[in-house]
């Protein structure tokens, strides 16, 4: 009786270890087919702008307030090395350019350690506290997206010194152009300052920010030749811990901010149509919307166990400079967002799976 029980519990384990060997070889062939569709394709280097979600450090280099180049962000990456990223670990932009087969880490482009293999493979231009509106970026001392497009002009010029006209030419045609904004014009602009507020509806301002979309992507369209975007959306703004505890709400996420994510989303998703028809380019949204908002109302689908709170210090306040020293949850993969409003790590990698999905669909095909 022994021996069949022992026979069992080998049969067991085998077939475990046969299950799990599929799912790595699996995951190795869709991340091996998405090299070669990108390869195909002559995808040459992702180009990133944005807020805290893309920023890989350029505001360390900034006078502001708004940086993470300390502990304890940072603390899973390589010697709990603090980058300026505002997570734990790697942002959702660095698991992206890695299933692409460029770099682990994208760079920021202010970094004084970027080289020659950074500039080819991965640069984000973003900066934590900006937005579509330039208004947004001034009130925390940030690079608004027009500072951050004068930088790609800066960018091509150091690329043609690089490789020559020609070559720089193909690499920023051929790039995979990314905008991750949005959340800050809303809940540190409009809704906190009065001068937005005065001037727009919420529909209203929500289209100004659409017109300021469309103008930044006609300007890379028209001036460096893009024809590769992929816009994510803003995510279920009252989701977030600090969104809970100022409307001290412990039961669920705050509707009315949502409904404003929401339909803001959906108004992307029309200007990106009207892009692709006027230009002729190849757009993806990518929907982080949905994902958090399932990871937060299905947290045990994807192993997570805490949804109301962040990990860092009490997590219901603190981020950015109140994170500063505090001490973390134990396990950083059981929770959704890392600290009061910046998803964990493991939320990025979800997220960056999400856009690979689309951008595979979208783009690559």
């Amino acid at each position: 009786m022994k021996c069949v029980k022992m026979s069992l519990r080998l049969i067991l384990i085998f077939l475990v270890l046969v299950l799990f060997h599929h799912n790595a070889v699996l995951e190795a062939i869709e991340i091996g087919e998405l090299r070669k569709l990108a390869a195909k394709n002559n995808v040459s280097c992702i180009l990133v702008f944005g807020d805290s979600s893309v920023d890989p450090g350029n505001n360390n280099h900034l006078s502001t307030l708004n940086k993470a180049n300390y502990l304890p962000y940072g603390l899973d990456l390589s010697n709990s090395q603090p980058t300026g990223r505002f997570s734990n670990g790697k942002l959702a932009t660095d698991f992206i350019a890695e299933a692409l087969g460029y770099v682990n880490m994208t760079r920021g482009f202010l970094d004084p350690q970027i080289n020659n293999m950074d500039m080819l493979h991965g640069i984000s231009f973003a900066s934590a506290g900006s937005g579509y509106d330039d208004l947004t970026a001034n009130l925390s001392n940030a690079m608004s997206l027009a500072k951050q497009r004068e930088y790609l002009r800066h960018y091509e010029i150091q690329l043609r010194q690089m490789v020559g006209a020609e070559k720089a030419s193909e690499v920023m045609k051929n790039a995979l152009y990314i905008l991750s904004m949005g959340t800050n014009d809303f809940l540190q602009n409009y809704f906190v300052e009065v001068v937005r507020s005065k001037q727009y509806s919420v529909e209203q301002y929500q289209n100004f920010l659409i017109h300021s979309m469309f103008t930044h992507v006609k300007d890379l369209i028209h001036g460096v030749g893009a024809r590769r975007l992929a816009v994510v959306g803003v995510p279920p703004l009252g989701c977030e811990p600090l969104i809970r505890t100022i409307r001290d709400d412990e039961t669920k996420c705050d509707d009315d901010l949502n409904k404003v994510a929401f339909s803001f989303n959906l108004k992307l998703k029309r200007e990106l149509q009207t892009l692709k028809r006027l230009f002729g380019i190849k757009a993806s949204f990518i929907d982080i919307y949905s994902i958090i908002q399932e990871a937060v109302q299905n947290p045990h689908k994807f192993g997570f166990e805490e949804t109301r709170n962040g990990c860092c210090g009490t997590g219901t306040t603190e981020y950015g400079e109140t994170c500063k020293g505090l001490s973390t949850c134990a396990d950083r993969t059981k929770f959704v967002f890392w600290d009061a409003v910046h998803p964990s790590e493991k939320m990025h990698k979800i997220m960056a799976d999400e856009a690979l999905k689309a951008i595979n669909a979208d783009l690559l095909s």
